[in-house]
Formats: C-alpha cells, structure tokens, sequence
C-alpha cells in the first residue's frame, strides 16, 4: 500500500497508543504467574491498543496454555497451569517475543508441570532470523538448554534450563537480560545475572524489574548489572499479583510530538503520556528541548508541540535506538548539523536501519551522511518532497510521513501499511489532525 501526501499541515489532538514495550511484558508476567508465585486467578491486562507485535506475543503465549480473551480495552488472562507436550509459537517479526520466550520456553522445560517430552518451536518471520540471538543462545546451551543450531527457523527448544550463574555482554541487546529475568524465577534454585561492558536501552531492564514486583519480589539488583533472583524452592510464597495497567506509548507519540514543531503553523497535543514512565524513549522530550522545540505541558497531563525553530546537536542513540528515524527527520531541517552516534544496533532492525534512515532523507533532499554507528545530517531550511521507501520498516513509514510536513513537493511512503507492527492506527491518526 502506498500513501501520498501533498504537503499537508496538521492541528488537533491525539491519544497515544499503548506501549507495546509494557504490553509484552504484562503479558508474559500474567501468562506465567502460577508457576512464579501460584496465584491462579485470571488477570486483567488493560491495554487499549493492539499491534503485530503484541498479537505475536498474545498467540505464543496461548500456545503455551494460557488462555487469554478480549474484553473491550482488556485483556484477561488466565496463568498457565498445564503445558502441552509440544507447542508451535509463531513470533511473526518481533524481536522482543523471541527474545523474552526463549529463555521463558528453555525455563518451563524444568517445572513441576513439564511433560516428559516437552518441545517448542519458535518461528519467525522477515529479517527477525537474521537478528542476533548470541550471547544469550550460548548461555541457555551452557546451562542444560537443548537448542537446534542458531539460524534455524524455526528453533526447536528442548531440555530443562538450569539455575547458576548467567553472564552476558549488556551491549546487545537488553532484551535479553528481560528474557533471563522473566525466566530465572521460574526454577527452583537461586540464579545471577552478571552484565559486562555497556548496557543497551537499560531503561527497559528497568521497566522488567518493575512489572515482575507483583509476582516475585526476590529480584536484587545489587550494584549496576548484577542481578540475584531467588528460585521458587527459597522464595516467600506471595500470590496477590495485581492486575496491570499498560501505559501509553512513548515511542509512537515521539512521531506526532516532532510533527507538532515540524509544522508551519497550529498545534498537536498528545494524552495518554506518563511523565514518571519506565520507557526510556521518554527521552524524546529532552531531546527535542535541546533542539529547541517547544513541547509544553498543559494542566491535564498532556503534552503540546508547537511550531519550532530547531538548531543540530549530538545525540548519544545507544539508550533510545527506536527515536532515530524520527530525529533524523527532526534533523533535516534544523539549523546546523547533527550529529548522531552509539545506534549501530539499528542494522539489525526490521530494516538496516541506518541505511533506509539515509535513504529516506536523502530521496527527499536532505544532505545526510551515514557512519559506521549513525548519521550526520546537515540541515536544510525546507525538503523537497519525492518517495520514501519504508523497506517494510514501520518506523520509516511513519518517519516519511512526518517529513512530509516539511517537503514543498508531494511524499509518497511505500509500503505504508508497515504500521501495522507497532501503531495500526498511525494512518487514521494522521489523517485525523490534518488540516
């Protein structure tokens, strides 16, 4: 599907779409609740927005036994009490339900509730094969796991995880870390986690800790990038999980408050935001003030950007990977260059994202160079306008669409229904506030 845009101005308001960052891991932490802490009631999960990659998690999981239903803007879930012999669980293109049931699916291998011949197979769609799984696939092999050779699609799971002592290079991927802290508990012996050299998107490891408070508290963070999780055999049985409540998310707002200062003239408010969030792609506001762009807090919570002047700056990407298309796309036309760097992480993306980041600027008239690790982008008062290929990448897709607010000619985004991954409803979003 392609979408044309004739130079459009926009001027309204918006709710921010769920976090499909929270959603993930509520998900998972209500789906195996039993087997952390025995509580077997059903959990509500409001999350008010579904995506590709949230269904992609949702299916998996009822795969493994949960049951999870639709109630308007809830989700209810009931814990996995009983585990099929064998279970297909089709990932589709998300990293973050791969990486989080993996370590999940070698861990349930060694409950009270496994059958003997216990196998699951993950399967994976589009460049999500391609995408790393080292160092975490070694550790889970050292440790008892029994996994087809890395590569394959789909990856078969076998064998019971051991508890021990994990160590994992934190430059990767912090998906990850979440994907051992989700699994670890469910053993029955203590377990560590020992994180070398720099933590990516650490934020998120953060936001894991917390959505894993309700169900298992004994999680300790000793000092920076060492964990101590506590096995079912020597923790405090503790079963008021509570229900959870999923925020708005910060990574999709991020395209509609750089459109709000993008603009020529009016305004666009965002609700649905929490200021105090866990998501580390909150940074969008800082990152935008140091650019000069005026995004305001009104009394009710919500955020308004308005027209701004903008000037380059360095940007450090390594904790907020996702916000580089859109910034890139703030950059084209601030004064000045900017520099961004730390991001090389986003060649593995659903595109080389580096690359299609250039090649969108650069197919609408912007000056950008790409580096081993980032981009430079000189800005340039007004882009010219021309086609945007998304590469299948949702976050270019939206990222053409926002550039378009400051092309003198028409956009074309091909293969705009990419959206569908994390913000189904971007187009009609977008569509509504224009003007």
């Amino acid at each position: 599907m392609d979408k044309q845009l004739n130079c459009p101005r926009i001027d309204g308001a918006l709710r921010a779409p769920s976090s499909k960052s929270e959603a993930h891991r509520a998900l998972i932490v209500a789906a195996l609740s039993y087997l952390y802490c025995g509580a077997s009631r059903q959990i509500r999960v409001r999350c008010t927005d579904l995506n590709q990659d949230i269904e992609a998690t949702i299916r998996c999981l009822r795969a493994l036994g949960s049951q999870i239903e639709e109630d308007g803007e809830y989700l209810l879930v009931t814990p996995i009490t009983v585990l099929p012999e064998s279970a297909h669980l089709y990932c589709g293109e998300s990293g973050s339900t791969l990486r989080f049931l993996l370590p999940v699916c070698c861990a349930l291998g060694a409950t009270e509730i496994t059958p003997p011949s216990f196998t699951v197979y993950l399967h994976m769609k589009g460049r999500l094969p391609e995408r790393p799984l080292s160092p975490l696939y070694e550790e889970l092999v050292a440790h008892g796991a029994i996994l087809s050779p890395i590569g394959s699609n789909p990856l078969a799971v076998k064998g019971g995880l051991s508890s021990g002592d994990y160590t994992l290079d934190g430059g990767v991927s912090s998906q990850f870390i979440s994907g051992l802290l989700f699994a670890l508990p469910l053993l029955g012996k203590d377990s560590t986690i020992r994180v070398t050299g720099k933590v990516e998107s650490e934020p998120y490891i953060f936001m894991t800790q917390k959505i894993l408070l309700s169900p298992v508290r004994e999680i300790d963070c000793q000092c920076p990038g060492f964990y101590r999780i506590t096995g079912r055999s020597h923790r405090t049985a503790h079963c008021n999980i509570e229900d959870f409540l999923v925020g708005g998310d910060w990574s999709g707002a991020a395209f509609f408050l750089a459109a709000g200062l993008l603009n020529s003239q009016g305004s666009v408010t965002v609700t649905g935001l929490d200021v105090e969030s866990s998501q580390g792609d909150k940074a969008i506001i800082d990152v935008l003030r140091r650019m000069g762009g005026e995004i305001v807090r009104n009394n009710n919570g919500s955020l308004t950007a308005l027209p701004s002047h903008l000037h380059g700056v360095e940007i450090d990407a390594s904790q907020i990977p996702d916000l580089v298309p859109i910034l890139a796309v703030a950059a084209s036309v601030a004064e000045e260059e900017t520099v961004i760097s730390g991001a090389s992480r986003l060649r593995l993306k659903e595109s080389d994202r580096l690359k299609t980041v250039s090649n969108m600027i650069s197919a609408l008239g912007g000056k950008i160079t790409e580096t081993s690790d980032g981009l430079i982008i000189a800005g340039v008062p007004r882009l010219k306008g021309g086609i945007v290929d998304s590469a299948g990448d949702h976050r270019i897709a939206m990222s053409g669409a926002v550039a378009s607010l400051v092309c003198d000619g028409a956009v074309t985004v091909v293969g705009a229904e990419a959206v569908a991954k994390s913000y189904p409803k971007f187009w009609e979003e977008f569509e509504a506030i224009t003007v």
